[in-house]
């Protein structure tokens, strides 16, 4: 897969990069652009997805912004991985499967840094389980398919404030917290994150990926 790196010095609208991500889909969609992960940082943003219920939003003064993926609502903003692969799926559209690729990879991210990450039983995402501890999120994914191709993807904390979550119930789970890498311990920057992750993406998502007669 190919990638597109948008990590500037300085954070971006989110509307800027999904304006990018909308025609970069449609040209995959279409066959005309090889399958490609664009990676980038947003400016503070609180986004909702389909399945943002009005209690997740305890802070009426929080300006949302209502996106076209599942999940509930979250937080984007400085230090935090954007990872969205926009990939033309061969076959069945597993949205299921997909997920628990795009979780596969980042739960290898973790286990590169020597963090413990994984699945949470009815929950999406990857997450640090301890005994004695509230269930924390350190990646959140919300997904859509369209056109056979994929949109959205994955908001990994690797040195985001965790403070900004507080605003609101962080994907709609009441009894959890989140956590990022740096929280845990480790320092790492976005790119040097993106350049783990790229390659673990690239093998979960394989089997998803159509690929003839892409253009190069």
């Amino acid at each position: 897969m190919q990638q597109l790196r948008l990590l500037e010095d300085t954070p971006l609208d989110y509307r800027f990069v999904d304006d990018r991500q909308r025609a970069m889909h449609a040209e995959i969609a279409a066959g005309s652009r090889p399958n490609t992960v664009i990676y980038t940082e947003f400016a503070p943003v609180y986004t909702a997805g389909s399945r943002t219920l009005t209690d997740d939003l305890p802070d009426d003064s929080v300006p949302i912004l209502r996106v076209d993926r599942g999940g509930s609502v979250t937080y984007h903003g400085p230090g935090q991985l954007i990872a969205y692969p926009l990939v033309r799926v061969a076959g069945r559209q597993d949205v299921v499967a997909y997920v628990r690729a795009l979780e596969a990879a980042v739960i290898g991210v973790a286990a590169h840094f020597r963090i413990a990450a994984q699945r949470v039983a009815g929950r999406t995402g990857a997450w640090i389980v301890r005994a004695g501890e509230p269930d924390r999120k350190l990646c959140a994914i919300g997904v859509r398919f369209a056109k056979h191709t994929t949109m959205h993807g994955l908001a990994l904390n690797v040195s985001t404030d965790l403070a900004d979550f507080d605003r609101i119930v962080p994907c709609g789970i009441r009894d959890a917290a989140t956590t990022s890498l740096a929280d845990l311990g480790v320092t790492a920057t976005l790119g040097e994150v993106a350049d783990v992750l790229h390659p673990l993406l690239e093998r979960e998502l394989a089997r998803f990926q159509h690929v003839e007669g892409v253009a190069a």
